[in-house]
């Protein structure tokens, strides 16, 4: 199958590309480079740069290339920032989004793997968080993914266009290529290992006094190997539905931190601050759905191996992709 990723310079994009062509897909990865590195661009992908705010450029990509699927990844995804500039979000997600849709449209390709997330469920009544559960965003960026997921479902609806949303919960994790090199990092474990590393002089946590039971928030931690693979999966996939990508297990950040500690051998020191808007205290993933319709199953399920993995690629790359 010929698959064309947005976003396929990013973190989760490159990994995903470097799974798609092991399992024999040919991959087009679609980038303005913005937040994404072209070094992380598995070589046997063929590139194109541009942006999905650009209407004829996204239409006129999709025309040339002619591709089977299209796996989106493209997108703003830091929930401080969203609460900032939501604008922003609304613009790059939502009106990025509409113009590949209308693009895929023009140019008959029918189905489309969203990278839609857990922040769509805001702050969850029952955790863990099936797919049935209501879904109020907490935040801009969350409201953007959940707003797409809308337009999709309508594009089924009149179109016909397959759509399969995943939303996922905390990526993390690398392969012995690709990792995550975001500017500025926000995400626990790269921060934590950076620390680890002497990049940073500590590492902040935002609030300890949420109703759990260290104070921390706690997360579901799922290793970007098995994300690519249930994107994968889900390619052949016909109709349109939703599932949750996590392991079903919820780490407190002092535990992330702790097994930082354990895993890198080294200190990190640790300061405290207020909470941030937007961040619910618990968000763990009910896969089920996943498991037993798509044939999802982890391959990483401890949070050890998820932080090795990571570590293994900070060591390394120390500077990232360095571009």
């Amino acid at each position: 199958m010929k698959v064309f990723v947005t976003g396929g310079a990013g973190y989760i994009g490159s990994v995903s590309s470097e799974q798609l062509l092991d399992a024999g897909h040919e991959v087009v990865v679609f980038d303005n480079l913005e937040l994404g590195h072209r070094s992380a661009v598995d070589p046997r992908a063929a590139f194109m740069e541009g942006d999905l705010r650009d209407a004829e450029g996204i239409a006129r990509a999709l025309a040339e290339t002619k591709p089977d699927a299209v796996i989106h990844f493209a997108a703003y995804a830091l929930v401080g920032e969203s609460m900032q500039y939501p604008e922003r979000y609304f613009k790059n997600n939502i009106q990025g989004g509409m113009n590949l849709a209308e693009g895929m449209l023009k140019a008959d390709v029918g189905r489309i793997v969203f990278s839609s997330t857990c922040a769509t469920y805001g702050d969850p009544d029952k955790v863990p968080i099936c797919e049935t559960e209501s879904q109020s965003p907490t935040n801009p960026y969350g409201d953007s993914k959940l707003s797409f997921e809308h337009v999709l479902r309508w594009y089924h609806e009149c179109h016909g266009m397959h759509a399969t949303f995943l939303r996922y919960f905390n990526a993390c994790g690398a392969t012995e290529q690709y990792g995550e090199d975001h500017d500025p990092e926000t995400h626990v474990i790269p921060l934590l290992l950076q620390v680890a590393q002497g990049r940073h002089e500590g590492f902040k946590i935002f609030g300890t006094d949420y109703d759990t039971p260290d104070g921390t928030c706690i997360r579901d931690y799922v290793h970007i190997v098995d994300l690519a693979q249930a994107h994968i999966k889900a390619l052949d996939r016909d109709g349109c539905s939703a599932f949750n990508l996590g392991n079903g297990q919820g780490y407190s950040v002092q535990e992330v931190i702790a097994c930082v500690r354990e895993v890198t051998g080294r200190d990190v020191t640790v300061e405290t601050d207020a909470r941030r808007p937007g961040d619910p205290p618990r968000l763990v993933a009910d896969a089920t759905k996943a498991r037993d319709v798509l044939g999802w199953e982890p391959a990483f399920t401890s949070l050890e191996s998820i932080v090795e993995s990571a570590w293994a690629w900070h060591e390394k790359y120390p500077d990232g992709y360095g571009d």
